[in-house]
């Protein structure tokens, strides 16, 4: 696996060939150190993945890397110096440049490290085989601990002990699964799932920011739902969510997904919207886990929002269909109506295609509700008192007007809003 086709196709990666990566080679090399590009950068091209960051690991210190970068005139920011990471920035393009590490001592959760200059010390520190590829400027790969080998049957292995690997830092079991549902085809190798499970009480260790983090870039990954009906099997989402968990309900919504890429395509169904089908059951449930997992308040509200919207269609006295979503989007906005009708399709019996279900989320993105025709204003000049009762008319108003569709004709709305005034009189 270490032959020349593996090198041709690093040779001929956009990343490596890109001018600014070869500047950073450049200005290391140059300066009498080592570098190699590792990690998801090496692993995503051999794998034929998208890469996002370029990532690489070099035998200069921390204070080598950011004078070597400023005498060449780039801009070198300390952004994790405690880890050894310097991030250069050249033409706009950052590179997050790490230093040989080694553990000197570990807690489950973070490590304290020791800088090295041994390449194979680095790559044992690390998570799985397919994590520790290296790849030189010219394309030439080192692989220290049998990385190709699973790279070439899409394997996810803890380097050496797995049970070792695990107790370094527990979100390792997470990354585990995600990485499985990623680059697996949610294939769990048995030695790092039986480590797993024998080390799954370390998962109370970790801090819930970043349980929630890896789980839901877990919900992202093409084999989220075959990976999730293991972790379900094994008990681990209930050790994470501690609720019950609709893994169909998720299938059936990457289903729809696929079936109506068309015409749902401008909604941008997002992970938290999977979280919602997976785990939420209602408003509560949102609130819950919004507090387990430590989300922050624009998650919280997007939770809350698409529970009460789908509260709103589920429960209202409105003529069924378009006037229910389109009071949903007025009240709750687009995407909270959208997300309640991706929940009550995801969970129902309709089809995947369904056209009723098409055209009603279709409706809940592209609704423009109008803008109430009368203000507090208007109610007063009509002779009732500044104070609560503006209030309560233009409550009843908006309820009837919301309900009646929205109607437009304004010498109805005139008569109706002066027939809510004399109901307030009497």
């Amino acid at each position: 696996m270490h032959g020349s086709a593996r090198d041709a196709r690093l040779n001929n990666a956009p990343w490596l060939t890109a001018p600014e990566t070869r500047k950073i080679f450049d200005v290391l090399e140059q300066a009498g150190y080592s570098v190699r590009a590792v990690g998801g950068t090496v692993r995503n091209t051999l794998l034929g993945e998208p890469v996002s960051d370029i990532d690489l690991a070099t035998n200069a210190l921390p204070d080598k890397v950011i004078a070597a970068a400023r005498d060449a005139g780039l801009k070198a920011v300390p952004t994790g110096i405690e880890h050894g990471t310097v991030t250069i920035v050249v033409a706009g393009t950052p590179f997050e440049v790490t230093t040989l590490r080694q553990d000197v001592s570990t807690d489950g959760r973070r490590a304290t490290v020791a800088y090295t200059d041994n390449w194979v010390a680095d790559a044992k520190r690390r998570d799985f085989t397919i994590n520790a590829i290296y790849c030189d400027r010219n394309g030439h790969l080192f692989d220290p601990v049998g990385g190709l080998d699973d790279i070439a049957i899409r394997k996810v292995r803890f380097i050496g002990d797995a049970h070792q690997r695990i107790r370094e830092d527990y979100l390792r079991i997470l990354r585990f699964f995600r990485f499985s549902a990623q680059y697996a085809n949610g294939k769990l190798d048995p030695v790092g799932l039986a480590a797993c499970r024998a080390e799954r009480a370390g998962l109370e260790r970790l801090s819930a920011e970043r349980i929630h983090r890896e789980f839901m870039r877990l919900l992202e990954a093409p084999a989220a739902v075959a990976t999730l009906r293991a972790m379900q099997e094994h008990g681990f989402l209930s050790d994470i969510l501690g609720t019950q968990c609709d893994i169909d309900a998720l299938a059936k919504l990457n289903a729809i997904r696929a079936a109506n890429s068309q015409s749902i395509h401008g909604a941008g169904i997002k992970r938290l919207l999977h979280f919602a089908v997976l785990a939420v059951a209602d408003e509560n449930a949102a609130r819950l886990l919004a507090i387990r997992l430590r989300m922050s308040n624009a998650e919280a509200k997007y939770l809350s929002a698409a529970m009460s919207a789908k509260q709103e269609i589920d429960r209202t006295t409105y003529d069924a269909g378009d006037l229910s979503v389109k009071a949903a989007v007025y009240k709750f906005g687009n995407e909270a109506a959208f997300n309640a009708i991706a929940l009550s399709w995801s969970r129902g019996n309709a089809p995947v295609d369904s056209p009723a279900f098409r055209h009603l989320a279709e409706l809940a993105i592209a609704f423009q509700p109008p803008t109430p025709p009368f203000t507090g204003s208007d109610v007063i000049s009509r002779g009732v008192p500044a104070g609560p009762r503006v209030g309560v008319v233009l409550a009843s108003f908006e309820h009837w007007w919301v309900g009646a569709g929205f109607p437009e004709d304004h010498s109805r709305l005139a008569r109706k809003l002066d027939s809510l005034i004399k109901v307030t009189n009497s």
